[in-house]
């Protein structure tokens, strides 16, 4: 058997109104916190109000869209103002993003760029980042579990990540009543966003029999509850399962790594501003696995790899007879209940197809797909995916 790491938070919370014991958690963390949050700061006010209870003392910081290079440079400039001890990030994946990279600035000195992998110096952090609680508002990302936080620089409009072991939470509240209401298209593209997580990973060259484990119940779990969430806003069984696989998808991302979906997802999240990064994963999920697979069949490749493809298939469509192109068929079933857009909908600019490509060749993320694709097969996923 082949030898693997695995990491994670310090603790993870899961259930309804965990959220009401932060406070009594967290007062050894310090008395004053960064409490990073959404445009939505009253989906913020369980977590605030434990806080106050406890005696802890808060200022908030809003991250009201994508966090950019400048933005976490703001927020932990005034953390280390306020003498803030730790950070609270409570919403979506950018808000959770946004605090692990303040935290980790809070200790470090230099510029953001120095720590950026792709277009920065990508330099290992030197000193501990303070400590961050992560409470997601959103079922998708799973970032309240991963080492790294995903960073727009509008300089070179590109999102990429700072990455680093100690960019771990040290406490992960996974609340799903936080969930509960949130709107259809928002429920769908997060847990498009979840799905993706789940099956990068599971069919990933860096995956370990740990992240297998949890992939395949995530994806079926995932499967199962994402369209009864969407039809039902406050399907409470269905947004606990959703919150679940959300976890399991951060869990599988940090430690297997992730593939071709998300090595377009982030070259495109920072050329062009407006498009939801679950909507883009939707758009491209079916088409990626379809690329995927044919590049496999026509090139070879280890049988183990392919079994994972052919695993997907029951996961996904309930049929133990289903395979790897059954697989396919499920997911694109599910976008097109799901409403999903093409990328051009979705504002993508195809006049900048080259470049487009060119950056998803660098991503980070491409490290994990589970075959070098060519630059004509990735021409092919972004002109399917149109």
């Amino acid at each position: 058997m082949a030898t693997f790491d695995f990491s994670t938070v310090g603790e993870i919370w899961f259930g309804r109104g965990r959220v009401a014991d932060l406070g009594a958690r967290v007062t050894a963390l310090g008395r004053r916190a960064l409490v990073v949050t959404g445009s939505r700061a009253d989906r913020a006010r369980p977590a605030v109000e434990s806080l106050t209870d406890a005696g802890v003392w808060g200022s908030v910081f809003c991250v009201s869209g994508e966090p950019t290079v400048g933005l976490v440079a703001g927020g932990a400039a005034m953390a280390r103002a306020e003498e803030c001890d730790f950070v609270v990030a409570i919403g979506g994946g950018s808000v959770i993003d946004a605090g692990k990279a303040i935290s980790a600035l809070m200790t470090n000195g230099g510029e953001v760029l120095d720590y950026l992998e792709v277009i920065g110096g990508a330099r290992p952090l030197r000193v501990r980042p303070a400590p961050c609680v992560a409470i997601p508002t959103t079922a998708g990302t799973g970032a309240e579990v991963t080492r790294n936080a995903v960073l727009e620089s509008e300089e070179h409009g590109v999102k990429v990540s700072m990455r680093h072991r100690w960019m771990l939470p040290v406490l992960a509240v996974v609340d799903p009543a936080l969930t509960d209401g949130l709107p259809r298209d928002v429920t769908a593209y997060t847990g498009l966003d979840a799905l993706t997580q789940l099956i990068e990973p599971f069919v990933s060259r860096a995956a370990n029999p740990l992240t297998d484990a949890v992939c395949r119940e995530g994806i079926s779990r995932l499967a199962a509850a994402l369209p009864r969430a969407v039809a039902d806003g406050l399907d409470r069984e269905a947004r606990d399962e959703m919150s679940l696989a959300s976890l399991f998808g951060g869990l599988a991302l940090a430690n297997a790594k992730l593939g071709a979906v998300h090595g377009f997802a982030g070259p495109l999240g920072g050329m062009f501003h407006g498009a939801p990064h679950g909507a883009i994963c939707a758009a491209l999920l079916p088409h990626v696995m379809r690329a995927n697979l044919r590049a496999m069949r026509e090139r070879g490749t280890k049988e183990s790899r392919m079994a994972k493809f052919r695993e997907v298939g029951p996961l996904l469509a309930g049929r133990g007879d289903a395979g790897a192109d059954e697989a396919v068929a499920a997911v694109e079933e599910l976008c097109r209940n799901l409403g999903v857009k093409g990328l051009a909908a979705l504002g993508v600019d195809f006049g900048r197809r080259d470049e487009i490509i060119a950056k998803a060749q660098a991503a980070s993320s491409m490290k994990g797909n589970p075959i070098d694709l060519t630059e004509e097969e990735l021409g092919a996923i972004l002109d399917a995916a149109r």
